[in-house]
């Protein structure tokens, strides 16, 4: 834990996305040879703070992508992520988001808070108190437990806290930081205010009050395991999440969502990766990555949703596209608009992977029946001397690019490193270079709002709010299709992938594809829920909540691919479900006695063999099933 007592603080700026070089940063310090928390006024602190928080719960998200069943890799890439979207879990996946949180955003929250307080700033003290909550809860999230006092130089080796004590704290620093901002919205003249050092949310106070309101709702709507009570005692309660919901996101122009932009400014990381701050990133383990690509269930979900027969128009935007013709083996069901295919999605259930596919496409001239011999029609093939996989140019990869990282002329891919327009791939909508972060949404509040009201019984107002959610999401998207269709050169409106979506297709979708009051079940709204919702760290939480009920989360299927890895049968046996990471090798090499230590109050932890000999409860191979506190009926 020494490991994160010294950090070098570089400068990520005073506004929005408009970043500043370490060296104008350093440049402020008492001595900028050795930057100091002492000499580091705190409104310089919070863009750094949220550029690392922000980082942390992204690439959580991503890697738990996999985890719900949305996304795979191509068999040629495979990888850590093919890994976890066959449910083989592995440590690799273990380190970054505990790294980014702790050592990029959380070794600067505790400084900014007293610092701020001290001031009688309370927007600043008040973020600082959110933010805390918001990085504390995914640490609970995934690892289940964790010492809550990690950074502090004074506990090298600090004792664990448990998933109750973690979660009770983060209603406590939650509950403070809105009341500061509520008693903050206007500042002394003269004060540093957030629109100082704030990207966020531009400075706006409010959005930051609604936001925690979210959050609030959005962590005890978590606690269905538990009995009904109060929130304050770790108990669900209904009622607390629909008086938050009233002071949460009322419309999408509540929303706090992170806008990113495809510059390569002066301004990167400093956590070894070495990349722009500037940027998406899930464009950073995603877009500008090679092999991922939709799973059938994403497909079916987003083309025949409950079973209506009625495609949603956020098909195009989601599924990636590849400029190519159509051939005329193509399956019946390939959307093809004449010169662009779309992505069908990769069948998990099946035994596709124990096949050796899905291969990535190859862009070039094509292979005549799997010989060396070529013939002069260019397109996408497969290079593979398996006459099965010549069909996998079906699935499209979700890869694109950037005009400032990689100085390309337009954020369309050319795949085979050829320029030629035939040669291009969409990407998809989330991953993107200058792709949003939803961090908060209104349509989030309505899905919450809706999954409330269902169980209370009343369907009427949960189908209201459901159908609001659908419609939230849909024309938050179209904010930033219209943008790239209107910032980006190369004809985007023509592509499937980016033109917004019209009026009238949402209102078909509305009226025709979602079902009714009638009949809405929890399976409606919390499958809506994960797409208005992608690559959010909540969709796993759904799932955990709710036993991974095929029901309840429309085309679910266990990867058929599991069963054939003994490895992967043996961190996930049959019977059992994915619930929790395992603690990444700093906290396994540097804190193991703690981390032993706290197993005794971790239901289902092994802390001895067979034998009756002491073992590391935390090293077992199937640790990755044991529940998280809020994923168990433990009070």
């Amino acid at each position: 834990m020494k490991l994160f007592k010294s950090l070098i603080l570089c400068g990520l700026g005073l506004a929005a996305m408009s970043l500043t070089s370490c060296n104008d940063y350093l440049d402020i310090n008492t001595d900028p040879n050795t930057p100091s928390a002492e000499s580091t006024p705190y409104e310089l602190r919070l863009a750094h703070i949220e550029f690392y928080t922000n980082s942390a719960q992204q690439f959580a998200n991503w890697r738990n992508t996999f985890i719900c069943g949305d996304w795979t890799r191509s068999t040629s890439n495979g990888g850590t992520y093919y890994n976890m979207s066959i449910w083989y879990p592995t440590a690799s996946i273990t380190t970054t988001p505990y790294q980014w949180w702790f050592v990029g955003a959380y070794a600067n929250v505790p400084d900014m808070y007293e610092k701020a307080m001290k001031a009688g700033n309370g927007q600043y003290a008040g973020v600082a108190q959110i933010i805390r909550a918001y990085g504390m809860m995914l640490m609970a999230d995934l690892y289940g437990e964790m010492p809550m006092l990690a950074v502090q130089e004074e506990n090298p080796l600090p004792a664990y806290n448990t998933g109750k004590e973690i979660y009770l704290a983060c209603f406590e620093w939650l509950d403070e930081g809105i009341e500061l901002l509520e008693g903050a919205k206007t500042l002394p003249v003269g004060m540093p205010t957030l629109a100082e050092g704030d990207y966020w949310n531009n400075g706006d106070v409010n959005k930051w009050i609604k936001l925690g309101y979210l959050l609030k709702a959005r962590w005890i709507n978590k606690l269905n395991k538990k009995q009904a009570g109060s929130y304050k005692e770790g108990k669900y309660d209904a009622a607390e999440i629909l008086a938050c919901l009233d002071k949460a996101m009322q419309s999408n122009a509540d929303n706090t969502i992170i806008n990113h932009t495809d510059d390569n400014g002066t301004t990167h990381d400093n956590l070894g990766w070495d990349e722009p701050v500037d940027y998406s990133p899930l464009f950073s383990v995603s877009g500008m990555n090679a092999g991922y690509m939709a799973t059938k269930m994403l497909e079916d979900n987003l083309t025949n949703f409950g079973g209506y027969g009625v495609e949603d128009p956020r098909a195009d935007k989601i599924l990636p596209w590849a400029s190519s013709a159509k051939s005329p083996d193509s399956p019946a069901d390939l959307k093809w608009d004449g010169n662009w295919r779309r992505s069908k999605g990769v069948d998990m259930s099946s035994n596709i992977q124990s096949q050796g596919g899905p291969l990535r496409a190859s862009y070039g001239v094509v292979m005549s029946d799997g010989a060396p011999k070529r013939n002069s029609r260019e397109g996408f093939w497969i290079d593979s001397d398996d006459a099965n996989r010549y069909g996998d140019t079906i699935y499209v990869e979700e890869t694109s690019d950037c005009k400032g990282y990689f100085a390309n002329p337009q954020i369309l891919y050319h795949r085979g490193g050829t320029s030629k327009p035939q040669s291009r791939e969409s990407g998809s909508y989330y991953t993107r270079v200058n792709s949003p972060t939803y961090v908060g949404t209104y349509a989030e509040c309505c899905f919450i709002r809706a999954e409330v009201l269902f169980k209370q019984g009343n369907k009427a107002g949960a189908f209201e709010a459901y159908k609001k959610g659908i419609q939230a999401s849909m024309e938050q998207m179209n904010v930033y299709l219209e943008r790239w269709c209107a910032n980006e050169p190369g004809g985007l409106r023509d592509i499937p992938s980016f033109r917004p979506m019209t009026a009238a297709e949402i209102t078909n979708f509305l009226n025709t594809g979602i079902g009714t009051a009638g009949d809405i079940t929890l399976g409606h709204i919390l499958t809506q829920k994960r797409i208005a919702m992608h690559h959010s760290m909540e969709n796993w939480n759904d799932m955990r909540r709710y036993d991974y009920d095929p029901a309840i989360f429309f085309n679910f299927h266990r990867p058929a691919r599991q069963q054939f890895v003994s490895n992967a049968m043996l961190a996930i046996p049959a019977g059992k479900d994915f619930r929790r990471w395992q603690q990444c090798s700093h906290e396994l090499n540097y804190n193991s006695v703690q981390l032993q230590a706290i197993g005794e109050k971790v239901p289902g932890a092994v802390m001895t063999d067979a034998k009756g000999n002491p073992t590391a409860w935390n090293k077992q191979l199937d640790v990755w099933t044991i529940p998280v506190w809020w994923d168990s009926n433990q009070e």
